[in-house]
């Protein structure tokens, strides 16, 4: 079941006494996998010393061969590892890899994010108690950290380089830009401007809407993309039809004379309509 080394997930010298179900595992992400419920590890109150087997309460030592269960122990969290600096963060209820100083809590975000981030990024509410949206799968609790997008939402850092590879730029949440895209659109302006629409497309405008500022406004259509004409990006969805530029009237013809002097008259006949 275990090593005296811990698992895949933990470096640790004991066992958990999993309160749900009375099992000893030695985490509980290996608990989740393997039962059809998940642990509780705040009420985890027994561990098993993996070098003497004796079953106590949880601690960081073990009380009969005085081992030590994990260079960091938490017993709140019930969580034994090697040094990783970690720190218990109260608002976030868990415990986080640090160091602590290089993190803050954000109060409004309810997330631990890093210094440069401080005053620096747009809040969500209690953005990390909803799912990864690539993923669906939790971040608040997550082991994987989570990437913070411009939008202010949140994505597992895994699911953020899979999109990155993939050719998607946009949050799956809102459609804003995930990251700053300004050369991204000057070759877009370039390559545009190098692609000149169809005679029949000249002139034709179309009514976007702009993800990343939220402006509606009407821009030249093109097939390759439409510049929004507030903030300059192209990550804008069309709403509507193509409106067509209205043509100049043309000048009307001067009526030709029905007689000439060398010209016979014509004799009353019935004129064909052209077809329309």
């Amino acid at each position: 079941m275990a090593s005296s080394v811990g698992c895949q997930h933990y470096v640790r010298s004991c066992l958990l006494k999993a309160p749900c179900c009375g099992k000893l595992y030695v985490c509980r992400l290996c608990h989740d996998a393997e039962e059809n419920h998940q642990m509780d590890r705040f009420k985890v109150q027994e561990v098993l010393c993996s070098e003497c087997k004796t079953l106590q309460k949880a601690q960081k030592n073990c009380q009969q061969c005085h081992v030590q269960f994990g260079e960091y122990y938490c017993d709140i969290c019930h969580l034994f590892d090697k040094d990783k600096k970690q720190y218990h963060c109260q608002p976030c209820g868990i415990c986080r890899i640090g160091p602590r100083e290089k993190y803050f809590h954000c109060q409004k975000c309810n997330l631990c994010l890093a210094q440069d981030l401080r005053g620096n990024h747009k809040c969500v509410e209690n953005v990390s108690r909803q799912n990864c949206p690539v993923c669906m799968e939790d971040i608040h609790t997550s082991r994987i950290g989570a990437h913070v997008l411009p939008c202010g939402h949140l994505l597992h850092k895994t699911c953020f380089d899979d999109m990155v590879r993939t050719g998607a730029y946009r949050c799956p949440l809102c459609m804003h830009s995930a990251w700053n895209m300004d050369e991204h659109w000057e070759m877009m302006d370039k390559e545009i401007a190098q692609s000149p629409m169809p005679a029949e497309y000249q002139g034709a405008t179309v009514k976007v809407i702009c993800n990343d500022c939220q402006s509606h406004c009407t821009v030249p259509f093109h097939v390759l993309g439409m510049k929004c004409a507030e903030c300059g990006s192209y990550n804008t969805a069309q709403d509507g039809g193509l409106m067509q530029q209205q043509q100049e009237p043309q000048p009307q013809q001067q009526p030709s004379d029905l007689h000439t002097e060398n010209e016979p008259e014509s004799q009353d006949q019935p004129e064909s309509q052209s077809p329309h």
